[in-house]
C-alpha cells in the first residue's frame, strides 16, 4: 500500500516544518489530492493516523481536497472531464495525439495548522524518536 509511504513522507515534511517554526503540536494537515494520483483517500486517512503516533502531529486532522481530472485538446482547443478510467481522447474531435492533462495528478501539502511553541524564556522537550518501520519484501 502505497499510501503508507505518502503519509510517511507528509508526516516528515509537515514536522521537519512544524520543529523549525516551534511548534508543539500539528493540529491539521490539508492536501490536494488530484483523481488520477492513484491514492485512495480512506486508505490514506488511516495510514496517516498510524504515521502521526509519537510525532508533533499525533492527534492531527488529515483534510483531504479532491481535484477533478481535467485534459485539453489543442487539436480543436476542447477541454473535458476526464473521470475514472481516464478518457484522453477528445471527445469533440476523436484525436488522442495531441492532448494535454492539465489537472488530475496532484498530490500536494496546501496547508498546515499548528500551535506556536513557547515562549524564548522556557524551554521545549525534545521531540520523541521514532523507530525505523521496517518494510517486508
Amino acid at each position: 500500500m502505497h499510501e503508507m509511504s505518502i503519509a510517511m513522507a507528509v508526516v516528515g515534511q509537515v514536522e521537519e516544518a512544524a520543529e523549525a517554526g516551534g511548534a508543539t503540536a500539528v493540529t491539521s494537515v490539508r492536501l490536494q489530492v488530484g483523481e488520477l494520483a492513484g491514492v485512495v483517500p480512506d486508505a490514506l486517512a488511516f495510514c496517516f493516523e498510524l504515521a502521526c503516533a509519537g510525532t508533533l502531529l499525533e492527534g492531527a486532522e488529515l483534510v483531504t481536497e479532491q481535484v477533478a481530472a481535467r485534459a485539453h485538446c489543442r487539436s480543436c482547443t476542447g477541454d473535458w472531464a476526464v473521470g475514472m478510467p481516464p478518457r484522453l481522447v477528445c471527445p469533440g474531435c476523436g484525436q488522442a495525439a495531441d492532448v494535454e492533462l492539465l489537472t488530475g495528478r496532484e498530490l500536494q501539502i496546501l496547508s498546515v495548522h499548528w500551535e506556536d511553541g513557547p515562549g524564548p524564556d522556557r524551554v521545549r522537550p525534545p521531540a520523541p524518536t521514532r523507530e525505523p518501520i521496517s518494510e517486508e519484501h
